[in-house]
Order: structure tokens, then sequence, then C-alpha cells
């Protein structure tokens, strides 16, 4: 036999006992050749290490958890949805209920002046009175708009002034902006 079988059958018996192999010309080919007899020694060695089995090494994730964090963020984004569900039906309830309440607003604001006006032609004494009364109300008024077109003109005249209130305005709206939004999906 030649060391080059040898090798061969040395390798592919590996896991095997050799010396229980129905190998005769093997065996006397290692009896015979010491590079071989070192490979087979080698090889006993090997075989008679046990490899331990290697234990799994457990992630911070598990699939498990995956799949809870993929249950609880679809059962926030239903819950996402029914709450945009209910603001659309409440806003769909109360959509008659805020027009009549506009039109009843404007029909009430607009016949204030008409009220005045027949006011005024069938009781001109009691209209007299009403303004008598309300004449401190309405000095009270005219010295607050003397002051605040005062104040108006401090503001227009100094232009960094102007521009700090333009801008906290700006400010404010883009904050409103911001918080009004519908909530984006994850």
């Amino acid at each position: 036999m030649r060391c080059r079988d040898a090798r061969e059958k040395l390798s592919v018996q590996r896991g095997e006992d050799l010396d229980a192999l129905d190998a005769g010309d093997l065996q006397e080919h290692l009896q015979q050749c010491s590079s071989c007899q070192e490979l087979a020694r080698r090889v006993r060695r090997m075989s008679g290490l046990r490899c331990e089995p290697v234990k799994p090494v457990q992630s911070g994730l598990s699939t498990e958890r995956i799949m809870q964090a993929v249950q609880q963020q679809r059962r926030i984004t239903q819950q996402f949805e029914d709450i945009r569900k209910q603001q659309q039906l409440r806003m769909q309830r109360s959509r008659p209920v805020m027009v009549a309440g506009v039109a009843i607003g404007v029909f009430t604001l607009s016949s204030i002046p008409l009220l005045m006006l027949a006011a005024m032609i069938l009781q001109t004494n009691l209209v007299l009175k009403g303004l008598y009364l309300l004449s401190g109300v309405i000095d009270l008024a005219i010295i607050l708009a003397q002051y605040l077109q005062a104040g108006l003109t401090v503001i227009a005249h100094n232009s960094w002034l102007l521009s700090g209130l333009a801008f906290a305005v700006v400010m404010m709206m883009g904050m409103w902006v911001r918080l009004m939004r519908a909530p984006r999906e994850v």
C-alpha cells in the first residue's frame, strides 16, 4: 500500500477505532512508514477528543419579544385609528348643532342694530336714558382706545419691537400647527 492510499483510509475512517478496522494492508503499512504512523496517532487523538455541544447564545432580542412588540404596535395603531374615527363621528354629530349655533349668532348680532333703530324711533326717551347710563362705559372705551392707539404708534415707529412681535406671533402659529397635525404612523 502506498502512503497516499493509507492517508485516504485514515481520513475516511477518522471517527472510528483504527485497530478494529479490517485494514490488514493499512496495519502493515503503518508498521513500516513512520510518517503515516504519526498521522494515525493524530487521528486517534482527534477522535479521542469529544466535542462539547455548543450552547446557543441567547441574545437580548428573541423572536417572541419582537412579535410582542409588533403586536403592541398594531394595537397602538388600531387605537389611534379608533380615536380618529371617534373624532370624525363627533364632528359629524356636532356639525348640525354648530351650524345652527352660528346661524342663531349671526341672526342675533345682525338684529341688534335693527332693534336699536326701532327703539330710537319708537322710544326715544328710553334710548337717551340708556345712553346716559352707559356714558361712563363709553368714556372708558374712548380712553382705552387712545392708550391703545399710542401703544400701537410706539410699536410701529420702533421696527425692532414690531419685528419681535411678528416673530412671536409666527412662532405661536408654528407651535399651534405642529400640535394640531394628525399623528404619524411609525
